[in-house]
């Protein structure tokens, strides 16, 4: 048996060579034995001979008509035409990019095949019984294999190209290599031979055609005169043959700077000016040699070769290493000499060995100077002055006589001044004329050891015009201050101390420093010289010893010696001084470590310390604390309750002690008198007469209702009730019974009610000159009310 192929009658046409002839390949392999159907027992297997192989179809890619693409037919001798052998295709693609007409076996391309995305696809086909679908041949495999066509044009990817080639570069210099891919089959025909050649670029590169090398095709070409070039390279397929694809890309090459050019000035003569006033380092101008070149073959180094101002400028190269700067290098003098000429050359730093036939790369430049005259301040004949000066010179010692000049032609005069900031106490003059420093002060070393004086010199025909300059003054030592006992004027002698005991080191100060160093002598002070406790021992090295002559001491004598020393030093005039050590008695342990310095320790029991002690009188100071609290307390207690000290009335009456009745007003009083005025008991002599209350001085207490209630006592009554009712309602009323006082002030005395309740009742002006008549108790109340007799003295 054979498999048949059916190809179209396009493909026919295009490849007659057997691009689309079906390889029949017969070969005798058997096929595996069919499963027969049989419930309830095992299928025999038996050999049949293969009906149908096949190795590979052969289709064109980008097929692009309306129709499926006809890629063959399978194909199966047991196949006898009457529908009942269905074909199966699986695999690559199947269903979705090939299809089989199950019935007949014919395979279509149902999608566009490119042979770029896919050369190939591996399918498996099958014939099986369509009512049993049993197979009847073996599962076969196959290769569908895209065959190429020329549909794709070279591409260079990397595309558009940098490249840079040294100018000057000989013909035939390999610039760059480019290389252009094309996707189609280099294995089948020409599709894929890819041939270069130049567009745009000529003269000056080639390309070359099979390797895609960009060469130098013109000599001499200089990146002075022109720097860039754009190359356009194409690349073609099918062997550069008509009907090939091509593509194309850019070249942009750049021709790289060599040391082809030699530096030259733009000026053989420089003019430049400077101020003499300029300091050293200070820039007086720029040069530049200019070179057509670039980068490190334009950078220079410059020199002054010649010219008498060699040891007054320098030059420099900038940053940039291209241009020259000339400095100041020596301090310029107008009046010495007012101008320079300098010869400088200018020379490239990177020189290329094979292009020094072109050379000398440097060049040369005459460059002339002129100083500026300015009008400079004062100079001083030193930089500095150092003066040293005895501390005991006399007021007006001319310490040092500075002077300066005026550096110009013009010779100004020059007046002198300190500068007050640094004389601040204003120890030193100067001269104004004559730069003569002397002291108006007396000078102490111990307080200030030096002077650093700022002198000014000022131009008398431009005051701006001023220098300085500093005159540093060291005040020398003289032996003027008595040596004194350093640290602290104290020691301790323990009671249990021996004859011959050091009890104390002293060492001495003094504010002077000689040259060969202090030297200080300790003795007892002549009126200590015998005495019989202490004796001191000069130990030759600045220090002294105070030792004990006797044992034996005890707090209960004596608790504190003074033992005064004599200290004296060694220098001219020698300075004295007596210095009073106070030595305390004090109680020490074993190892003469102190307990105590103080004679009340020994008052207190031996077997009670000071910490007991205390805290016995803290206890009794806190006991005492709490009594006084508990009888606080106790007081308060008996005390009425009183929201506001200000409120209490009765506290009010009894400032007007001098009203009513004297002290009938601040007597206890009969509480039956407050809820029934009219029932009260009246004591016989004891009557007085009240004068009527003025209801309108009430008024602003006593609401109008109660008032104008009634008459007489009734509106006492309604308003003591209404009052009482106030403070019943409220908790922080004061006692109610110290209104008695206002109501009823003055009940039952002879001068009657003082009161101004019952003012209201009366129209008439009120008479108080019977007060005069009450005793001394009612004088003040006369005073103020009744009628004054004209022998008496005033009171204000």
């Amino acid at each position: 048996m054979g498999d048949r192929l059916h190809l179209p009658a396009v493909a026919r046409t295009l490849l007659p060579v057997a691009l689309c002839i079906v390889t029949l390949l017969p070969l005798s392999i058997l096929g595996r034995p069919a499963e027969e159907e049989n419930t309830g027992s095992s299928a025999l297997l038996q050999r049949v001979k293969r009906g149908w192989v096949w190795n590979q179809f052969f289709v064109l890619e980008e097929y692009t008509g309306l129709e499926p693409l006809y890629i063959g037919k399978l194909h199966s001798d047991m196949d006898k035409g009457d529908g009942s052998i269905k074909y199966i295709l699986t695999g690559d693609g199947a269903g979705t990019t090939f299809t089989i007409d199950d019935s007949t076996g014919d395979i279509h391309a149902i999608q566009r095949l490119d042979r770029e995305v896919r050369a190939q696809y591996l399918l498996r086909a099958q014939a099986r019984n369509r009512l049993t679908d049993r197979p009847l041949e073996p599962e076969s495999q196959f290769i569908v294999k895209i065959q190429d066509i020329n549909d794709n044009e070279p591409k260079f990817l990397d595309g558009p190209y940098q490249a840079s080639v040294p100018e000057m570069s000989n013909i035939g210099t390999s610039v760059i290599q480019l290389t252009a891919t094309d996707a189609d089959d280099p294995t089948y025909g020409n599709s894929a031979r890819v041939v270069y050649s130049i567009v745009e670029g000529q003269p000056y590169f080639s390309v070359d055609a099979k390797t895609g090398v960009v060469r130098v095709s013109l000599a001499d070409m200089d990146r002075e005169t022109r720097e860039n070039y754009t190359v356009v390279i194409q690349a073609k397929d099918m062997g550069g043959q008509l009907g090939g694809l091509a593509g194309t890309t850019t070249i942009n090459i750049t021709l790289s700077d060599i040391n082809d050019n030699p530096p030259m000035f733009d000026q053989r003569l420089y003019q430049m000016s400077v101020p003499e006033s300029a300091p050293v380092g200070s820039a007086v101008g720029r040069i530049w040699a200019k070179d057509r070149d670039i980068g490190v073959n334009a950078e220079m180094k410059y020199s002054i070769i010649d010219g008498d101002g060699r040891d007054t400028f320098d030059i420099s190269t900038d940053p940039t290493n291209l241009f020259g700067i000339i400095t100041v290098k020596r301090p310029l003098n107008f009046e010495g000499k007012p101008s320079y000429t300098l010869k400088v050359e200018g020379a490239n730093t990177h020189l290329d060995p094979a292009l020094r036939h072109r050379g000398p790369f440097k060049d040369v430049t005459i460059v002339h100077v002129s100083v500026e005259d300015v009008d400079e301040p004062p100079l001083f004949d030193s930089p500095a002055y150092y003066i040293e000066l005895s501390e005991d010179a006399e007021i007006g010692t001319v310490v040092k006589t500075v002077s300066a000049r005026d550096p110009d032609a013009a010779n100004n005069t020059v007046r002198y001044s300190i500068e007050r900031s640094s004389d601040p106490e204003k120890f030193f003059y100067v001269e104004i004329t004559s730069g003569s420093l002397m002291t108006v002060r007396s000078l102490d070393r111990e307080e200030i050891g030096w002077h650093n004086i700022t002198v000014l010199a000022m131009e008398m025909n431009n005051p701006t015009k001023i220098s300085s300059v500093s005159v540093a003054v060291r005040v020398l030592d003289v032996n003027d201050n008595p040596p004194s006992l350093t640290h602290y004027l104290e020691a301790y002698v323990c009671e249990n101390a021996k004859a011959g005991q050091l009890i104390q080191t002293v060492t001495a100060v003094d504010p002077d420093e000689p040259l060969g160093g202090q030297r200080f002598y300790y003795s007892l002070a002549p009126e200590a010289a015998n005495n019989p406790n202490f004796t001191l021992r000069d130990n030759q090295d600045n220090t002294a010893w105070i030792l004990t002559r006797r044992g034996g001491w005890s707090q209960q004598d004596q608790t504190v010696f003074y033992l005064p020393i004599y200290i004296s030093d060694g220098e001219h005039p020698v300075q004295t001084s007596t210095s009073t050590l106070t030595i305390r008695v004090c109680s020490c342990d074993q190892e003469g470590n102190v307990m105590s310095c103080n004679a009340e320790a020994y008052s207190l029991p031996a077997s009670l310390s000071r910490g007991a002690l205390i805290a016995i009188l803290a206890c009794i100071f806190v006991l005492l604390v709490m009594i006084l609290l508990m009888l606080s307390l106790r007081t308060h207690r008996k005390k009425p309750y009183l929201c506001d000290e200000e409120e209490n009335v009765h506290e009010n009456i009894v400032r007007y002690d001098d009203e009513g009745g004297g002290e009938e007003d601040t007597e206890a009083f009969d509480i039956g008198a407050m809820w029934n005025p009219r029932e009260a008991h009246h004591h016989l002599g004891k009557m007085r007469q009240d004068m009527l209350p003025e209801i309108e001085s009430l008024s602003r207490y006593v609401p109008q209702a109660c008032v104008m209630g009634g008459h007489g006592d009734s509106n006492v009554h309604g308003y003591v009730l209404a009052k009482l009712l106030d403070a019943d309602m409220d908790a922080c009323a004061p006692p109610y019974d110290s209104l008695q006082t206002y109501a009823y002030e003055g009940e039952g005395s002879v001068a009657e009610s003082l009161s101004s309740l019952q003012s209201g009742t009366s129209n008439t002006d009120h008479e108080y000159d019977y007060l005069n008549d009450w005793g001394p108790r009612f004088k003040k109340l006369a005073e103020m009310y009744g009628v004054l007799e004209t022998n008496t003295p005033p009171l204000w």
